[in-house]
């Protein structure tokens, strides 16, 4: 959420800002409301030490024995108006309230300024693409030959958009998130996390999902809970509502939670295999930081998410999202995109995002800086490390030989009980 003061005062500035995004929301509406509501302040204050004055009055009347009758009913009349006010003044800020939390936060100076992502703009590659001598197949279609994918089966289930892993599958799939988590944690400097998979509202207030975005969450009938849509959601809320010390930061948590989305602006895209599905498993890591820290930590947290990429030996490119493409309540944002050789194109595995200061405001998340009065807002920021499906359809599409097996990488081999090769059970 931005500032009311910051908008106040740069409310220009700000809508230009927006403007970038493509956001053609009018800022007038905030504008007119903020002067109503500071109108309404001072009159209400106006009116208050008028009736002060007023009662004042009526007091020294009285003592007098004089008639105070009249001052009586203008003090009335006062009240009358302050109490309506009052009422006018409490639906000015609920109205202001709710357009504080539909509007994205503002790009970073640093970030490109572009219409969609076909404006993002590369930072670095890394890796080779594999050579076949032989036209590399799609996920789905190694799956099923392997046997360790069972898309029919899964729809049966629970529909499209699901996927049943089985034998060597769902190993693979095992192996990487403990892999992801034993790097992040023994090697990156993260806190593991197990949280809950549902929250309240008000988590979801906290991170932007709501109230924009509530048609992409699944809700539970019946009861004040949502299906979490990332890790990001219950884990960015430990600290809500807490003021943290300066000496604890940064804080850095890894989780591993499914992911429960409806993907209701996504008709027609990634319908095949396992690039976008309704439930799936991501590791997700999460940073508090001071402001001050917070542009060189999101390099960090990028860094850490491209290394699982590298020990894979999958090849990757960086890019940073122009405004257009600029995600709600990100003020920058890098997408790792792999490499698939069956589909012959990139596709985004993670992305890494600073928040600065706009979910801190939302959940309300301070520190305490040491040796001075008051508190802060932290920056947040958080980041795939990996999206573990879709590491898998990495994996196979670019591990695959041309007898249909696939070889699995060095650093998951001690995670698959010592197996190299995924091949047809017979």
């Amino acid at each position: 959420m931005l500032d009311a003061k910051f908008l106040r005062e740069n409310l220009d500035y700000a809508a230009s800002r927006l403007a970038t995004r493509g956001d053609a929301a009018s800022l007038d509406l905030f504008r007119d409301l903020d002067e109503e509501r500071r109108a309404l302040l001072q009159e209400t204050e106006d009116m208050k030490a008028l009736r002060n004055a007023e009662s004042a009055q009526i007091g020294a009347l009285r003592k007098q024995g004089l008639d105070a009758k009249e001052r009586q009913d203008a003090v009335r009349s006062l009240g009358e108006r302050i109490k309506a006010n009052d009422e006018r003044l409490k639906v000015v800020e609920e109205k202001l309230s709710g357009i504080l939390l539909t509007l994205a936060n503002l790009p970073h100076e640093s970030v490109p300024v572009g219409s969609d992502e076909s404006e993002n703009q590369e930072v670095r590659a890394w890796g080779e693409k594999p050579a076949f001598d032989f036209d590399p197949l799609p996920h789905w279609d190694l799956g099923e030959m392997l046997g360790i994918i069972d898309l029919p089966r899964a729809a049966k289930l629970s529909g499209a958009r699901f996927s049943l892993l089985t034998g060597a599958g769902a190993r693979l799939e095992r192996a990487l998130i403990n892999f992801m988590l034993d790097l992040h944690t023994l090697e990156h400097g993260y806190t593991e996390v197990l949280t809950p998979f549902m929250v309240q509202p008000p988590s979801l207030v906290g991170t932007a999902q709501l109230p924009k975005f509530e048609e992409d969450l699944f809700h539970v009938e019946g009861g004040e809970f949502y299906l979490i849509p990332t890790a990001e959601v219950p884990v960015t809320n430990i600290h809500r509502e807490e003021i943290l010390a300066e000496s604890a930061l940064p804080i850095r948590y890894a989780a591993c939670t499914p992911c429960f989305r409806k993907e209701a602006g996504s008709h027609g895209k990634d319908t095949r295999g396992l690039v976008r599905l309704h439930q799936f498993n991501k590791v997700e890591l999460v940073k508090f930081t001071r402001p001050e820290d917070s542009y060189e930590e999101l390099e960090s947290l990028t860094r850490n998410a491209e290394e699982v990429l590298k020990r894979l030996g999958l090849p990757y490119r960086v890019v940073v999202l122009c405004t257009g493409d600029l995600g709600f309540a990100s003020a920058k944002t890098y997408d790792l995109e792999v490499w698939l050789p069956g589909q012959q194109t990139y596709k985004e595995i993670s992305s890494c995002s600073n928040f600065e200061d706009f979910q801190a405001r939302r959940a309300q998340i301070r520190y305490r800086p040491e040796g001075a009065k008051g508190t802060r807002l932290v920056h947040t920021l958080n980041g795939s490390g990996l999206a573990v499906g879709r590491c898998m359809v990495a994996l196979l599409e670019n591990y695959q030989r041309a007898d249909g097996t696939v070889v699995i990488p060095e650093a998951l081999r001690p995670y698959m009980g010592g197996l190299d090769v995924i091949r047809r059970e017979t």
